[in-house]
């Protein structure tokens, strides 16, 4: 999909990835819809992009997407507003990290909900009007977590092994209908997800440094795969082949190698 003069919807697009998808975007777009829950920053994000890019028309919209009534709601605003989304970026998620048994209930509660419901909703919404029109593209943020069972973060591979598997079957589906889909599997970034992943006194996640990939990389390698009509994309030479062996592995070794981490 060419995306000059597309019309962009961006889940959490108020910081890390989400900003940077919008700020490379906003050279080239027609329209961004801007969505997260921390409205300050988005209006912040808003008034940047309209200064450094005037041509391109910014709305900000303030939706919790763990509700489905907040999805309803922008749903049904974009279509008051007849903006007809034929980019959609489902990028918002939410991770944590320690043992599965000590989780946090609503933790892992809004962690399915945010990562799988609301990306499986706003996908159903939204690829709708695209087949129609015959034209349009999906971009799902899923991780290269998705790849393999990893303890102590168990729900969020789960939730991400979901994103990608999705992503594959409905790209087949909507084979020869003019619109693809592609899922993006970063590895390490360096943004907030961390910060909040982390659950009080410990130390969180960690990996060495020359697996991390910046987020104007990763961003950069989502909107050239969704360009190419690429199924799928793993950011970084390093994590790529790492990825590629992973796939490679039979699933007997990899259980047996979570077991020494």
């Amino acid at each position: 999909m060419k995306l000059h003069g597309c019309s962009a919807l961006i889940t959490g697009a108020s910081a890390g990835i989400g900003r940077e998808f919008a700020r490379q975007l906003a050279p080239r777009a027609g329209a961004l819809v801007l969505v997260a829950r921390r409205n300050e920053r988005l209006l912040q994000l808003q008034d940047e992009l309209r200064r450094t890019n005037p041509k391109v028309n910014v709305h900000v919209r303030t939706a919790d997407l763990r509700e489905p009534g907040d999805i309803e709601e922008l749903c049904s605003w974009l279509q008051h507003e007849k903006i007809e989304i034929d980019f959609l970026i489902n990028n918002a998620g939410i991770g944590d990290h320690g043992p599965f048994a000590s989780s946090d209930t609503a933790r892992v509660d809004d962690m399915i909900r945010l990562n799988i419901g609301a990306l499986t909703a706003l996908t159903h919404r939204l690829v709708q009007p695209m087949i129609a029109r015959r034209h349009g593209a999906v971009l799902n943020v899923s991780s290269s977590a998705g790849f393999l069972p990893i303890p102590d973060m168990a729900v969020y591979a789960a939730t991400k092994a979901y994103v990608t598997s999705f992503s594959d079957a409905i790209r087949a589906e909507l084979r020869d209908s003019g619109v693809n889909v592609t899922s993006l599997c970063p590895g390490p970034v360096q943004t907030e997800f961390n910060d909040i992943a982390k659950r009080p006194g410990t130390a969180g996640m960690s990996a060495p440094g020359f697996t991390h990939v910046s987020v104007e990389a990763v961003a950069r390698a989502g909107l050239r795969a969704v360009e190419g009509d690429r199924p799928i994309v793993v950011p970084g030479a390093v994590m790529r082949l790492a990825m590629l062996l992973v796939r490679l592995t039979p699933m007997p070794l990899l259980r047996l190698a979570s077991q020494f981490r």
